[in-house]
């Protein structure tokens, strides 16, 4: 509308469920439904790949039509692209409405799809049918219906008895009664008559359109018939002359009269007479042509929506509101843009939830862990997950609840197809900013508003995380607790203000020393820590985005976007020095993807994965030497992402989860299960989609979008692997060559360090010496007096702030969260009666302590390095993070990875990947265990 303030319409939408909220939610459900439509369709019909839900077969499908508004058009419909004699490029589609491709002869609906090309970029959609009305009041009703009557003849029988069940018997056979008034052959889809589905918007107005057929549309010659009768019909019609529809709309009247929201009652052209308001002109041509057929191709991919329009004619009610989201999966599903996991098979309905069932009631009284049957084990592991999944992803990134009129999205670009953007953007082609950089940490439980002071961090970490004496964590070696810190600074980061802009604020308690704040600051009385900065444009305060992309790409290889990205590349290669080792920013630092809480550890990852990617450029073009620079440095990336998950599924994780059920369950994850027929028979009888590794399937979100969380950053949390003193050793000789304490290998010092030391000695040592165990009593003082971008920070205290301020629910209410009952005795707190008396002293309440001090006083089970309720988030997301990725599962093939790529990822781990760089290094690996094992020492001599 033009200048000063929109009238307000003349009607009113109410919403399901009386809220957007509460229909948008209702709507996510129906587009669920609509996809599963679409593949038991698929299935009744014997295709190999989904197709449309509905107006499946296409009669003719072209552009060069033109929409052309009458000159007398009256006042209060000139709106946006409605002007007096205005002609508009218009694209047409006519359709059978079946989901299935039958004859023309059969007894159908007719559909036409319009696409009218406005002036300043907007398209809009109209979509009609050649039936007055639809059979479905309203979202649910249609949706369900076609549920009902998609597949086979004894999937529509059983369908039909649900609908009844669901609807109820009358409305049932409303519905088919008009569906059968509605399905009748056709003579020629350009003698037909199209209505909308229900209303749009025509500014103030609310109106629905129709499509009649002009009386000058020219004869044709001639009797057709088969199964293209119709096409036949109509090519032959336009050939000899152009074929018109006269577009009509009837206005509003009254709720009783033209209701908005029931869409199944005819507006009575008595009631409200058709006002003609423009001709649509779909001139004389050939469409046998080369041209013509490849233009309707192009169509066929094509996915029409209503909602491609304009605010000013947005559609109306319940129908047409859940349209957006329906027609968009169910064209998304059709492109392969989108996935629908088939319905779990008639075994799985019936043993898959008794066993579950079972397991929960087993649960109550026994560990899973404790279970002595190592199938039971794994078919709990399985059961857990799967409650998980249904239960414990949440959603928080801010979503459209009134849908909103939209330009025609844009189709990915070939490189967003093929390749991992930098900032993650486009993983799933139908919601391109899906866990890209920007977006929401998502939850795994509602947050909890508890005190942020209470008790006071500083006096919990001192009484309960200072280290008195180092505790190893003897199964493992220090490139586990480098490995992880790598990994993490590829899944999240939270943005920080600057210090002193709105700090968090933490007193010191009586009778400890000052704090500085800064390096040459003076000393305080409080603590200050910088605080988070919300997601922008969010309504919560407590809404944070990641500043990297939530997908599992080597973002901390790479960089987090195309600028950065650039910064580190030499044509296809990443920048070296000659010696092999980073090139060093402005600052100091090692170039590279990510280089925050830098220290040697990460350093020696860094440049290793650097160096592979650089060997994998040199294969890529040695194999295919027609490949160009940038698909070089693309697919080396691709395949160096890969492994990096495949080493942290297959390797990482059961070295630090020890324990024969993890191995086989995360061997599951990527390579499906064992042979043995009786585990695949109990998984077969439970869950058949895990009888697949999770690259062989297809992307699955489960129950939200997909977004790493903020409970998942807490229990990664694992400060305490961190040594303080470190003992280097010469490779070659055994012989000692240095002894450094952390502060002294982190920061700018760290790329002096590895060079004077050199990559092989620096890996080497780590591979014989031992982490630390993630307990309480046990952090690194190096990370207590931190120097961090001119802050000095206690990371012990800023472990406790941070899961405060992200409102992560304390201990008692995380456990509870997951499934797990609380701990209500403070005996049963920890394995050390002095420690569970300070826990005692220091909160009072039991259900006050901070989840991060529960998680390491928490003995862990048998084999397991950390506690088995941050293991519950790691089952749930460790999943999660291969089974979303569309380049971990659909798009983990030869055509994306090339051959050599596929083969490189299937032959390669940690091990294999040290031997090529270090080859030196095969006496001295672990030979039954992962490279994350402590590994042979070289004697000195």
């Amino acid at each position: 509308m033009d200048g000063g303030s929109e009238p307000l319409p003349k009607w009113r939408e109410v919403y399901v469920g009386g809220s957007p909220e509460a229909e948008l939610q209702e709507t996510k459900e129906l587009a669920e439904m609509m996809m599963a439509a679409q593949l038991k369709s698929m299935s009744a019909g014997g295709a190999r790949r989904v197709d449309r839900a509905f107006h499946k077969k296409a009669i003719a499908a072209f552009k060069g039509a033109e929409l052309c508004f009458v000159e007398d058009l009256p006042q209060d419909l000139q709106v946006g692209f409605a002007k007096p004699g205005v002609r508009y490029r218009t694209m047409v589609r006519f359709s059978n409405a079946s989901s299935q491709t039958q004859s023309d002869e059969d007894k159908d609906l007719r559909g036409l799809a319009v696409r009218v090309h406005d002036s300043d970029g907007t398209d809009h959609d109209l979509l009609a049918t050649n039936f007055p009305i639809p059979h479905a009041r309203n979202a649910r009703q249609f949706v369900v219906f076609a549920h009902a009557v998609s597949g086979g003849r004894l999937s529509k029988l059983v369908g039909l008895v649900r609908l009844c069940f669901a609807l109820g018997f009358s409305e049932t056979r409303r519905m088919l009664g008009n569906v059968r008034t509605a399905l009748r052959a056709c003579d020629s889809v350009a003698l037909e008559s199209y209505w909308s589905r229900g209303a749009i918007a025509w500014g103030t107005e609310a109106v629905r359109y129709t499509f009649k057929p002009s009386p000058d549309t020219p004869g044709v010659q001639g009797s057709f018939s088969g199964a293209a009768r119709l096409s036949s019909e109509y090519a032959a019609r336009q050939s000899v002359g152009a074929v018109k529809f006269d577009l009509f709309v009837q206005r509003y009247i009254s709720e009783d009269r033209t209701p908005i929201e029931d869409a199944a009652h005819e507006w009575d052209e008595m009631v409200s007479p058709p006002v003609k308001v423009a001709e649509l002109v779909l001139p004389q041509r050939d469409l046998s042509t080369p041209d013509a057929l490849a233009e309707a191709l192009v169509i066929e991919q094509m996915g029409f929506n209503p909602w491609n329009t304009a605010h000013e004619f947005r559609p109306l009610g319940n129908l047409n509101r859940a349209r957006k989201a329906a027609y968009d999966a169910s064209a998304s599903h059709r492109q392969g843009k989108r996935f629908k996991v088939a319905r779990m098979p008639v075994q799985n309905r019936v043993f898959g939830t008794a066993a579950r069932s079972v397991l929960r009631v087993m649960n109550r009284r026994i560990s899973w862990h404790k279970i002595p049957f190592l199938l039971v084990q794994l078919l709990n592991l399985d059961a857990l997950r799967h409650d998980l999944r249904q239960k414990n992803l949440i959603d928080t990134d801010p979503e459209e609840t009134v849908p909103s009129a939209r330009t025609v999205p844009p189709e990915p670009k070939p490189e967003q197809r093929i390749f991992r953007t930098h900032d993650g953007s486009y993983n799933d082609l139908s919601d391109p900013k899906m866990g890209a950089a920007g977006a929401a940490f998502g939850r795994n439980m509602p947050p909890q508003v508890q005190p942020g002071d209470s008790p006071n961090p500083i006096l919990v970490a001192r009484k309960l995380m200072d280290r008195q004496a180092f505790i190893p964590a003897k199964i493992l070696n220090i490139l586990a607790a480098s490995w992880i810190q790598f990994q993490v600074h590829d899944w999240v980061a939270h943005e920080r203000r600057k210090l002193d802009e709105d700090d968090d604020i933490v007193p010191i308690p009586e009778g400890y020393p000052d704090w500085k704040n800064r390096p040459r600051g003076e000393p305080e009385r409080n603590m200050r820590i910088a605080g988070n900065i919300p997601k922008e444009g969010a309504n919560d305060p407590f809404l944070f985005a990641n500043e990297n992309s939530h997908w599992w790409d080597g973002s901390q290889v790479y960089g987090v976007n195309s600028e950065a990205a650039k910064k580190l590349r030499d044509g296809p290669k990443l920048k070296l020095t000659k010696e092999g080792y980073l090139p060093l920013n402005i600052h100091g630092f090692e170039l590279t993807g990510f280089n925050e809480s830098w220290w040697l550890g990460l350093s020696t990852l860094h440049t290793l994965f650097a160096r592979e990617h650089n060997v994998l450029c040199d294969e890529l073009q040695r194999a295919y030497p027609q490949m160009d620079e940038e698909r070089v440095y693309q697919t080396a990336r691709l395949i160096v992402s890969a492994l990096i998950a495949k080493i942290h599924t297959v390797e990482w994780t059961p070295a630090i989860l020890g324990t024969e059920a993890l191995d086989i369950g995360m061997k599951t994850n990527w390579y499906g299960p064992p042979k043995s027929w009786l585990t695949r028979l109990g998984i077969w009888l439970t869950d058949v989609h895990a009888l697949q590794g999770i690259p062989e399937t297809e992307p699955d979100h489960h129950t939200a979008r997909y977004a790493l969380t903020e409970e998942f950053a807490t229990v990664y949390r694992m400060h305490p692997l961190i040594p303080d003193d470190y003992i280097f050793y010469d490779f070659k000789t055994g012989k000692e060559k240095a002894r450094r304490g952390f502060l002294e290998i982190q920061g700018e010092q760290t790329d002096e360090q590895l060079r004077k030391l050199g990559l092989r000695d620096c890996l080497y040592s780590q591979g014989i010496a031992h982490p630390g165990a993630i307990t309480l009593h046990n952090f690194p003082k190096s990370l207590q007096n931190l120097e961090r971008f001119d802050e000095l920070i206690d990371l012990s205290v800023v472990d406790i702030v941070r899961t405060r301020a992200r409102r992560v629910p304390r201990y008692n209410e995380f456990r509870k969260g997951l499934h797990i009952p609380p701990v209500t005795n403070w005996d049963d707190l920890t394995a050390s009666p002095e420690t569970n008396q300070i826990l005692k002293e220091l909160y009072g309440d039991i259900d006050k302590v901070d989840t991060v001090i529960g998680l390491l006083g928490e003995t862990p089970p048998d084999g397991f390095g950390f506690s088995d309720t941050a293991f519950r988030v790691f089952i749930l997301m460790a999943s999660r993070r291969l089974q979303s990725d569309r380049f971990l599962t659909t798009d983990f093939r030869p055509e994306i990875y090339t051959q050599l790529g596929m083969d490189w990822v299937a032959q390669n781990g940690m091990k294999s990947l040290l031997l090529r760089h270090f080859p030196e290094f095969a006496p001295v690996l672990p030979k039954n265990a992962t490279a994350f094992a402590p590994w042979e020492v070289v004697q000195e001599g």
